[in-house]
């Protein structure tokens, strides 16, 4: 059974919190080990004392410091507790806080779904003001034309970002070559006294540098001079796209759908605005995350000052003659003592094993929640979540997701399979200054309405020909795992895809 873009991205939120719900557990079991390892030292301390008054003739000195540093170290711990507990809540009213979030903007999107269904009510009356529009259709040549350029000059670039990385690996693994390069040998910023001069002259006949250079100039500078081409010619069929946007919403208003494209065009711009509070709720709580397992995991300086307390009471050089003798002259008492303290250190050293199990845990579960996050955030970005995307494979959300999730699969790999997933609902269409369907640049057959009428508005997948099932050409997602979402703690931006006015939902 197909899946809808609405479903698609619920189900990797879903996946989300169930893996933040799993780190949150984990850690408050790292937490209950670290008290555990505290109580253990503080019974240890309790041992130490009950041998020291069986043993020593004069045991306070020894008893005395050793109940100090526990009074000492049990009051950090009780503020400790406090923090732990005050930082747990902030992590559960985070994520209260983006789950009320993410259930508004399901809410929106049903709206869209609404708005998106009246309007395509009307698509025969839109499709025939936009066909007997001259202005529109040729704007519309123009946008793919410019689109098509755009594409071809993005190839160029990649091929030659390619070229430098391969062709350019035996100059950059060559030590006297680059040693040259970065001094600037042979050029106007080259600077060096006479005799390092003739020296350096002898190394560039050696590698024969006046030969090299040029090469290696060559295939660094070519992939920027396309890179700065290839973005200027986006900007550019983003603003002849941006141009028909508004043709189009004028023969929408014309058809009588004006109210529905300004709710659509309302709910898209809010949706934007949660996707940016969300983005900022979401680092904010993986900041207070991070914290909160450093306490559980007795890294905070509280606990540290509390166990080395505990830790250098217990290693005086008093105590370690003290079991020395205690093992050299056994009796009944010692016995049982010693055996209890060989017993507390056994369940310590137990602890300390499982404590890593946990943290090692805690660490892969972050990564994949954060390439989790990732994911989603490129799905949002290539407007997957819109009510008429669709996803062919359900397993994407099931036994798929549960591949990544053990490491089966990378998530490069697991998006890959998402784009390579996901089509458009048949009969969607891309007109509507907003309403419709990102555009590919790419010359479609004419679709049909209802009626069986011909009309210009076909639209391929998002990402067109430049992609297998969808995406966004200029940045972020692809088989690669390039991700684009932004952890700077800012709110963000979705250049370049999302939910624009202009070009489709």
């Amino acid at each position: 059974m197909a899946l809808t873009g609405p479903q698609a991205l619920s189900s990797l939120d879903d996946a989300v919190r169930d893996i933040r719900r799993e780190e949150d557990d984990i850690a408050k079991r790292l937490a209950r080990s670290a008290e555990r390892v505290a109580k253990l030292r503080e019974a240890e301390a309790e041992l130490y004392r009950e041998l020291a008054a069986m043993r020593l003739k004069e045991p306070e000195a020894l008893t005395g410091s050793l109940g100090d540093a526990e009074k000492r170290a049990r009051a950090i711990l009780d503020t400790r507790a406090a923090d732990m507990a005050a930082a747990e809540d902030a992590l559960r009213n985070l994520d209260e806080t983006v789950a009320g979030k993410v259930r508004k903007r399901q809410e929106l999107l049903g709206e869209i779904d609404r708005a998106q269904g009246e309007l395509k009510a009307l698509s025969a009356t839109i499709a025939k003001t936009v066909a007997a529009d001259p202005a529109y259709m040729a704007k519309r040549e123009e946008m793919e034309t410019l689109n098509r350029v755009a594409e071809e000059s993005l190839k160029k670039t990649e091929v030659a970002e390619a070229d430098r990385e391969q062709k350019g690996r035996p100059y950059r693994d060559d030590p006297l070559f680059m040693y040259l390069w970065e001094r600037g040998y042979g050029t106007k910023n080259y600077k060096a006294n006479n005799f390092t001069r003739y020296l350096d002259s002898l190394v560039a006949r050696l590698v024969r540098y006046d030969r090299a250079r040029p090469n290696f100039a060559m295939l660094n500078d070519i992939p920027l001079r396309l890179r700065e081409h290839a973005e200027r010619q986006k900007a550019a069929a983003e603003t002849a796209e941006e141009e028909l946007d508004a043709l189009e919403a004028q023969a929408i208003d014309a058809a009588g759908g004006k109210d529905q494209r300004q709710a659509l065009k309302a709910a898209q711009t809010k949706i934007a605005a949660l996707d940016a509070d969300i983005l900022a709720i979401e680092d904010e709580r993986d900041e207070k995350a991070v914290g909160f397992r450093h306490m559980a995991e007795g890294r905070d300086p509280k606990f540290e000052e509390a166990q080395r307390m505990l830790a250098t009471s217990l290693e005086q050089k008093d105590i370690a003659s003290l079991m020395a003798e205690a093992r050299r002259t056994p009796t009944p008492g010692d016995d049982a003592i010693v055996k209890r303290i060989d017993d507390s250190r056994s369940q310590l050293d137990e602890e300390t094993r499982e404590s890593a199990e946990h943290k090692a845990r805690l660490k892969v579960l972050a990564a994949r929640r954060r390439e989790l996050e990732d994911i989603a955030f490129e799905f949002k970005k290539a407007r997957y979540d819109d009510p008429r995307s669709t996803f062919r494979e359900d397993n994407l959300a099931g036994d798929l997701l549960n591949e990544f999730l053990r490491g089966a699969i990378t998530a490069g790999n697991y998006w890959a399979a998402w784009q390579k997933s996901q089509r458009w609902r048949p009969g969607t269409t891309d007109w509507g200054g907003g309403v419709g369907l990102p555009r590919s640049g790419r010359s479609d057959p004419p679709s049909r309405d209802s009626s069986g009428s011909s009309w210009p508005g076909s639209i391929s997948p998002p990402g067109g020909p430049w992609s297998s099932g969808g995406g966004n050409p200029w940045g972020g997602g692809g088989s690669g795992g390039g991700f684009s979402r932004p952890r700077t703690g800012s709110r963000g931006n979705r250049t370049g895809g999302g939910f624009k006015t202009g070009g489709g939902f």
